[in-house]
């Protein structure tokens, strides 16, 4: 494999950026025209002595905004520890560095818009968990890289990466185009990443997780379900549990993805809009995309279906469970597991319900194992594709427990569990593990709701608390002002960021400026081609109209129309 280099330096003259790479023996220098915005290869001879020099980590992308093309630079990286010898990063900081010197010649509005454009772009790059490797394919789960062809193997970092989960993807476009360029970009995931040295009966292993998050549908929780009409889910991630112990390596793979046909839940005000199933539209067409895709990357699947079965979510369940039958592939079994009923009452131990309920079929998925001579000896069959309504926080614990009994298996295959020994029993164990698979909640939540996940104490302790509670309800209240009243912007920066929308330079006539009644409160001003939302709130007797970034005190309104 084609890696790329790790360290530069930024050199910045007035007609051109020159991005030096620094690794021992190299000499390559990559020249983007500030003017023409060509990219070219350089050497480092063509660096004049006048330019400003400063350090980067690496190169994000490129993206043209009002006032014209801007570079993007991590400027700042956290090393998370190693994967199988690799060095894997976080990036922490970003630079957006604009192509033009000035800004003068955009009028008022433009300079107003083109600033809007760049809070968006800075609100995503914000968000925390991207993570890159650059001479490792993170994009890859263990088993997808051990079945390559030689072919394969060849390719760069960016011509090899799975595009679900390339969130720069859409930044790095003019790069992707000329192949002599790929040693200066990597692909960026977004998501979760923990690496943990762990020690059980005095043997040392390494035991890691990686969420990797879909940048196909991508978005915030209530603007994004369902599926669109190639079949990807909203708030898709692949979950990945790695361990390495003495040459031998494992790996346990589910995932996570919104209830995948055509419906939708649009905040309105309300704690807990009602979700709507559309009615013009054929589900299974969309539906069986999704399960085709599925099944030829993973395996057989079994659909884990945690909502409830009553009240609003009731519609979906039963429509889900109907589609399933519709279907008829052999390749897909569906369960049901009401997890709030069976949960009622702090009666959390009946999770090991469900746990029980698939456990033959876990077996029978069993796990990717690779022998300390690189021999394949297991295959993953299969993965379980959980979900709840945000496939977020009941959808993580159960994730959790099921990794659980994936690797008290591995542990006892690789020998560093005795005959007889339980994970639970190993309490410095048991705490990495637990801490670590609540971070994944939070990490997910967080990118997806805005707020960390519900349900964590449980995760960390294994048990439900009256703390854990309070904090739940903290937490369901600031999702429910984001949600309502944020989120619209949050939703619209991943759209730019992603390139789901294009802005063009010295655009007149941006989304920005679509007309509003002055009656109007508008949630949402939407940079796709979806229906905007617009809400008024009543207060005293007075219309109030706020933008996304007023500061909000929900006790200030009194009635709430739609």
């Amino acid at each position: 494999m084609a890696s790329t280099y790790n360290t530069f330096n930024l050199h910045t003259t007035a007609e051109k950026f020159y991005i030096e790479a620094c690794d021992d023996g190299a000499g390559d220098v990559l020249a983007i025209d500030r003017v023409s915005t060509e990219v070219t290869l350089a050497v480092r001879k063509d660096i004049p002595p006048s330019a400003v020099t400063c350090p980067m980590c690496g190169i994000m992308g490129t993206i043209r905004l009002v006032a014209g093309m801007y570079l993007i630079v991590i400027t700042k990286k956290k090393k998370v520890g190693d994967l199988l010898g690799h060095a894997v990063w976080k990036a922490t900081d970003f630079d957006i560095i604009s192509y033009k010197k000035t800004v003068l010649h955009l009028t008022d509005t433009q300079m107003q818009d083109n600033k809007a454009f760049l809070s968006m772009i800075n609100s995503v790059l914000n968000t925390d968990g991207f993570f890159f490797a650059t001479d490792y394919d993170l994009t890859h789960t263990l088993q997808r890289l051990a079945n390559t062809s030689p072919e394969f193997q060849e390719m760069t970092l960016l011509e090899r990466a799975d595009q679900r989960f390339v969130w720069n993807g859409h930044l790095l476009r003019e790069f992707m185009a000329q192949p002599e360029l790929h040693k200066f970009v990597y692909p960026v995931i977004h998501g979760f990443i923990t690496m943990k040295s762990c020690c059980i009966n005095g043997k040392i292993f390494d035991w890691n997780i990686i969420s990797r998050r879909s940048c196909f549908r991508a978005g915030v929780r209530y603007y994004i379900r369902g599926i669109d009409s190639e079949g990807h889910a909203a708030n898709f991630v692949e979950t990945e549990q790695i361990v390495q112990y003495n040459g031998a390596k494992v790996s346990f793979v589910q995932t996570r993805g919104s209830i995948p046909f055509y419906w939708s839940q649009r905040p309105n005000l309300k704690y807990k809009p009602k979700p709507q199933i559309s009615k013009s539209v054929n589900h299974l067409d969309g539906f069986q995309r999704h399960f085709d895709s599925q099944i030829i990357t993973y395996g057989k699947q079994v659909i884990l279906n945690l909502v409830n079965q009553k009240g609003s979510e009731k519609p979906l369940e039963q429509a889900f469970a109907k589609m399933v039958d519709s279907l008829g592939n052999g390749m897909i079994k569906y369960v049901a597991f009401d997890f709030h009923k069976e949960c009622s009452r702090m009666r959390w131990h009946r999770l090991q319900i469900l746990v029980d309920m698939v456990a033959e079929i876990q077996n029978e998925f069993g796990y990717f194992l690779v022998d300390s001579d690189g021999t394949v000896q297991l295959q993953q069959d299969g993965t379980f594709r959980s979900n709840c309504m945000d496939c977020l926080d009941r959808t993580n614990v159960i994730q959790s427990l099921l990794a659980r009994r994936s690797l008290q298996s591995q542990l006892e295959r690789i020998g560093v569990l005795h005959v007889g020994q339980r994970i639970e029993e190993q309490a410095d164990f048991e705490k990495i593990y637990k801490n670590a698979w609540a971070d994944n909640a939070n990490a997910c939540a967080k990118q997806y709701a805005g707020t960390g996940a519900l349900k964590t104490d449980f995760t960390r302790t294994g048990k439900r608390t009256q703390w854990g509670l309070l904090m739940d309800g903290w937490n369901s209240m600031i999702r429910y002002y984001k949600n309502n009243f944020s989120d619209g912007f949050r939703q619209d920066s991943i759209d730019l960021f992603l390139g789901n929308y294009a802005v063009e330079e010295a655009d007149m006539n941006t989304p920005l400026h679509e007309p509003k009644d002055w009656k109007f409160l508008t949630v949402r001003t939407r940079l796709s081609c979806e229906p905007r939302k617009t809400w008024f709130l009543c207060s005293q007797g007075q219309i109030k109209v706020l933008e996304h970034t007023d500061t909000l005190v929900l006790d200030d309104f009194g009635i709430c129309f739609q």
